[in-house]
Order: structure tokens, then sequence, then C-alpha cells
């Protein structure tokens, strides 16, 4: 998967095998116009020869960097401008502009291969790759070939049930720094677990939003042949894609057309779902690669390095452990390490003392309920960690209920203010009166004989219903564990 943005830009890449189900086995009729076989046959055939192969799936990532010039000039990166109006004569490698490093870029760079695991070069170069394609009208790219910054890393991360569960490494082959091509289709959303752990990382670490992702991805075997699928602009664009070339791959293979699958870049065109040939044989010497005569070598020192390593933030790795460690389930784990200001907010309620369990449930339910449906970010709502805490410690005390709690929380969030102060001015405290809540159980059970007499015939559920209605009548201020201690007395002593 692709995270491609328009300056400088971060390249990295990872092999890892694995079996991947199907969705479909759509063959290119203008390919193989001799093999007429409806789709739902094709499907069933793959399902069974599936198993016989593997596919070795290896990832490109774009990771457009947050910094606010481009990578080898002055223009501002500015996402949404007009085409061609952040240009100079070094963007467009006009004779005699010479381009010049932007110092953030090895920084990042650095930040993100120690991220990954991944041997840094304290010497690496730059190179000329040619490239011919309307994303990049100078005819080639800047970037690295043989000494990239970073080399032989990897990624851990925890899969959630519905990719299998379980921990599992992949293999990072190498990050490099690169001039990026100019951006010409994205869209969607979708899932990807490498993809989006490539996105956590970069989030976390600041470097990059992470926001807007076009992909590409090989599928290679073994003994076959290598085949790149282009405009991947979403994870779920990513599955799909994976899914169909498999099937496609597969399905020759099983006609004895093996031979037709040939080296060469593929699209994915989202509308059709499938994917069309693009060009053709495209190899390492194709791009006829060089070394940049116009940059000098990239030369870092260990202290450099050392330095940005202590620097690091607690990835997400790093705080999945943690939480787990907490005691949390993985489901609430996966859920608060996924977004870094979700992670952040509950980090800050249990600073302020909030017990981990109830701060996790009140985050994944009502406050992620809140977000889902009005399409905004934690950030977004009015309620802070502080309050949260005070809420949860208001609730766990008895000052309040856990109804009236709900009451509160969705105030906080949509309008702000704090806990105490709107306890306050509406009245909320909880009721903790024997006295007053044995009046108000009198009151309710005087004015339902029918269920009463329910209850006396052993119908026992019907409690539910009058404690129910006493909660009404005391506007969800009666302690609720005192409440049913008290109806439960009240009953057994009139039956």
């Amino acid at each position: 998967a692709f995270f491609r943005r328009k300056n400088g830009a971060l390249y990295c890449t990872m092999k890892s095998s694995s079996v991947t189900q199907t969705q479909t086995a759509t063959q290119e009729k203008q390919q193989n116009p001799q093999i007429k076989v409806s789709t739902q046959t094709q499907t069933k055939t793959i399902d069974k020869l599936i198993k016989d192969y593997e596919a070795i799936i290896g990832i490109e990532t774009h990771v457009q960097l947050s910094t606010l010039t481009k990578a080898f000039c002055g223009c501002p990166y500015n996402y949404g401008a007009q085409p061609y109006t952040s240009i100079c004569p070094v963007c467009m490698g006009l004779p005699g502009a010479l381009p010049v490093l932007n110092s953030k870029v090895i920084e990042f760079a650095v930040k993100l291969g120690l991220a990954l695991n991944c041997k840094l070069s304290l010497n690496s170069k730059f190179d000329r790759k040619q490239y011919f394609y309307p994303d990049l009208p100078k005819g080639y790219q800047i970037s690295q070939f043989d000494i990239p910054i970073a080399t032989n890393g990897y990624v851990d991360l925890d899969l959630p049930v519905e990719f299998g569960g379980g921990h599992r490494r992949f293999g990072i082959t190498r990050v490099r720094m690169e001039e990026d091509a100019g951006k010409l289709l994205h869209s969607g959303n979708g899932t990807a677990e490498y993809a989006a752990e490539i996105q956590r990382v970069v989030r976390y670490l600041g470097i990059s939003n992470g926001n807007m992702q076009e992909g590409s991805h090989r599928c290679d075997s073994e003994f076959g042949t290598k085949v790149e699928i282009k405009n991947l602009n979403s994870f779920s664009s990513v599955n799909r894609a994976i899914d169909f070339e498999i099937s496609r791959q597969v399905f020759l293979h099983s006609q004895g057309q093996g031979s037709s699958i040939v080296q060469e870049t593929r699209l994915w065109e989202e509308g059709a779902q499938k994917t069309i040939t693009m060009r053709k044989k495209e190899g390492l010497s194709d791009y006829r690669y060089f070394p940049e005569p116009d940059l000098p070598e990239v030369i870092v020192k260990k202290e450099y390095i050392d330095s940005i390593q202590n620097s690091l933030p607690e990835l997400p790795e790093m705080k999945r452990r943690r939480y787990e460690s907490m005691g949390l389930s993985m489901q609430d784990v996966l859920f608060l390490a996924n977004d870094i200001n979700v992670a952040e907010f509950f980090d800050a309620t249990i600073a302020k003392g909030a017990d981990v369990k109830l701060a996790t449930n009140w985050i994944m339910g009502d406050i992620a309920a809140y977000m889902k449906n009005e399409k905004v970010s934690i950030n977004d709502i009015k309620l802070n960690p502080q309050e949260l805490a005070e809420l949860i410690a208001s609730i766990k005390v008895g000052t309040i209920s856990g109804k009236i709690g709900k009451e509160i929380l969705s105030e906080l969030i949509a309008k702000g203010g704090t806990v105490k102060g709107l306890i306050e001015e509406k009245n909320l405290v909880q009721i903790v009166d024997p006295a007053h809540i044995e009046k108000m159980v009198d009151k309710v059970l005087s004015e339902n004989p029918k269920q009463l007499e329910q209850y006396r015939a052993g119908k026992t559920k019907i409690q539910g219903f009058l404690a129910g209605q006493v909660m009404k009548l005391s506007k969800g201020k009666a302690n609720p564990g005192l409440l049913n201690k008290i109806l439960q007395q009240k009953l057994n002593a009139t039956s």
C-alpha cells in the first residue's frame, strides 16, 4: 500500500508470504478470449486450486513527510493548492537549477528507520531514476537505489480477530528517501493491516499525517513472474487488488496458460474491480539508475542517530504491550492504540487517577459512539481527560448514578463544562438516604397493585419493572444498589 504524497517521500518495502482467500476470479477477455467460464464457476474452481499456490506479496508504501517545503527546493508544500502553482525551476528540472536536500527529510527518514527496527546507513546516496509518466513531467525522479538510508527492518503488529488474530512480524526491506511524483487520483477507505500499521507508526512519530493512500503491490511467486499493481488508493483497494490478482494468476496457471503472465505493471480499476495492463516488462534496467550528479553523498554521524533514537515517542507496538500489561483485552488494546489522539486522551485520563477499565469502557462506548455519529475526532469533542476522570470518580464513590453519568457525559462532550458544576446546576446528586428511597418504594408499590400481585404469583422478573418506576420517580437519582435492596425487602415482606 502506498501513502503517496506531493513532496519528499519515504519509500518502504516489505515482503511476507501468505495464502489469501479469493473473492473473484474474473479473467481479462481481451488477453484470453478462448477461455469462457462463468464468474461463479471460476470462483468455485479457484477455491479448490488456491491451496496449491503461495502468494508472495511485496508492498511499497509512500509516506508524504510533514515538511514545510519540498524535498529538494524551497517551494512550499500546500496540499490542495492549484496545479502548477507551487513549482520552480528545480521542481521542473530545468538546466542549471540545482536541487538542495531538505535536512528535515533526513531527520524523518532516520526516525522512521529506527521505528521500523532497521539498520541505518551512515553513508548513503541519491540516484536518478528515469521516469517517463504524466505524474513527473521532467522525466526523471531523484530517489535512492543501491545504498538507501535504512535496510533490513521489521514491524510487529497484533492482528484483529477478523484477520485471524495473534501476533505477526512483517519484514522491511528498505527505507529510502525520494522525490515524490504528482498525484493523479485517490479515493475511499478500507483496511489492510500491514499498511494500517505503517500509517499508525508515521502518525505516532509525527513525520506525516498519513491521510491519503495511493499504492502499489507486487504479487510474486518463487517460480513465477513479478507483477506490480499501481493505483491502489485505499486500504480496501489493496485487499481487493491482491485477491483479484491471485485469482487471475492461479486461474491462468490452472488452464495451462502460465506463460501469458508476463512481467508488467498493471493498474487497479476501482470501477470495474479488476487489474488491467499499464506497461509491460518494466525492470530496474528500464529505469536506468545512475548516481544523482547534482547531490552530494548523505553522511550522518552515530551521535546524530543516537540523539534521534532517544527522542522517539512510545510507538504503537510498545503502547499495545503496555496496555496489555494493564489487564486490557486485545480488543481494547487495538482500539485504544489505533489512533494516537485516542491513546493520548486515554493516557491522560488514567494519569488523573481514573480506573483503567472504566476509562476504557467510557472511551470505547459512549465517546466512540458520539465521534462516529458526529463524524468528529476525539480532539474535536469538548470533554477533556480531567473531567472524564472526575466523572468516573463521581460514579465510583456514589455521588451520581451511572445513568446520570451518561447524561452528564453527553453534555460535557457537546458543550463542555465541569462535572461538579453540572451536578450542582442540575441538582443531580445521587439519593443515598434509605428513608427517602423507602418512601418512594412504598409509593410505587401502592400505585402498582397488579404488578405486585404478579410478583406474588411467582413472576419475579416484575421486580425490574418496579425498580424502574422507583428510578423514574427519583428522576434517576436513587442509588441503584440501595433501591433494589429496599425494594426486595418490601416485596418479600409483602408476599
